[in-house]
């Protein structure tokens, strides 16, 4: 079972059944806004979701008479709705970290070679935002925009885990702790390791612990107040991530963190007045 679906179930299992239907219904919607240039089809919701086909169809037709979804007259597969979109369209004017962080992504791509990402932080989760992808051919899809991970499952996720204080950084990991034992069975027992290397060299490094082949390194991204922002990460086979490369990765990524609260810092007097 993948660590998304496991975590919704995991979230108020025996809570209000109103609570854990919009839970469900908002898993649907973002595993149709990451198929949605091709579509996905019922069962292919079914499968992702590890839900009944009754519920996910009742689930798929409210989302539907909200605009938020649409399905394809011919093929019959799902895409996200134009309300979903105006949605989009409305949060990308807001100054947000997405907008903020856009060019310093599309640069860092751009000057390594190799995908840059952008991630924040939703609870005991991380949320990849943005993804560009470099020039180089060979490429890792370990991670793609509308994708969550259990916080501190790599990289970009590690860096936020680890700039936590110590005692919310405990809380999380034993949050998360079910999940990473069922869906990242060879990257847990890792993981304690990593948060302390992490947190004391200022930067994360994952050798290819979630996906064979696939490194990550990570710096996490803090507002002018100290909170955390997010995370700014580059992903890589791991030929590309050796180690005498490692010092011109990490030079670029903390010179693109840097603009990136630069711009953070700048935005919020706008944002607070």
């Amino acid at each position: 079972m993948c660590a998304e679906r496991q975590q919704v179930h995991d979230m108020d299992h025996d809570g209000p059944s109103g609570t854990q239907s919009v839970d469900r219904a908002l898993m649907l919607l973002l595993t149709i806004a990451r198929h949605s240039a091709e579509g996905i089809s019922l069962s292919g919701l079914v499968t992702s979701s590890g839900l009944n086909k009754a519920t996910v169809r009742r689930l798929v037709l409210a989302l539907m008479r909200a605009g938020m979804v649409a399905q394809d007259d011919q093929s019959r597969l799902y895409h996200l709705g134009d309300q979903a979109q105006v949605l989009g369209h409305v949060a990308a004017q807001r100054p947000g970290l997405a907008r903020l962080a856009g060019e310093s992504v599309m640069r860092l791509a751009r000057d390594v070679g190799d995908a840059a990402l952008l991630s924040v932080r939703r609870g005991a989760s991380s949320l990849c935002l943005l993804r560009e992808d470099g020039a180089f051919p060979i490429r890792t899809h370990a991670l793609v925009p509308g994708q969550s991970h259990p916080l501190g499952v790599g990289a970009g996720s590690l860096a936020m885990l680890a700039a936590l204080p110590e005692r919310e950084r405990a809380d999380v990991m034993a949050a998360n702790e079910a999940v990473l034992a069922r869906s990242f069975p060879r990257y847990a027992p890792h993981l304690p390791a990593l948060v302390a290397e992490t947190a004391a060299r200022g930067y994360a490094l994952n050798p290819g612990l979630v996906f064979e082949d696939s490194w990550g390194m990570g710096v996490a991204l803090r507002h002018p107040d100290g909170r955390l922002a997010g995370a700014l990460s580059l992903a890589a086979v791991a030929s590309r991530m050796r180690e005498d490369r490692r010092p011109e990765l990490l030079e670029r990524l903390r010179a693109e963190a840097a603009r990136i609260e630069r711009k953070l810092a700048q935005a919020a007097p706008r944002q607070g007045g």
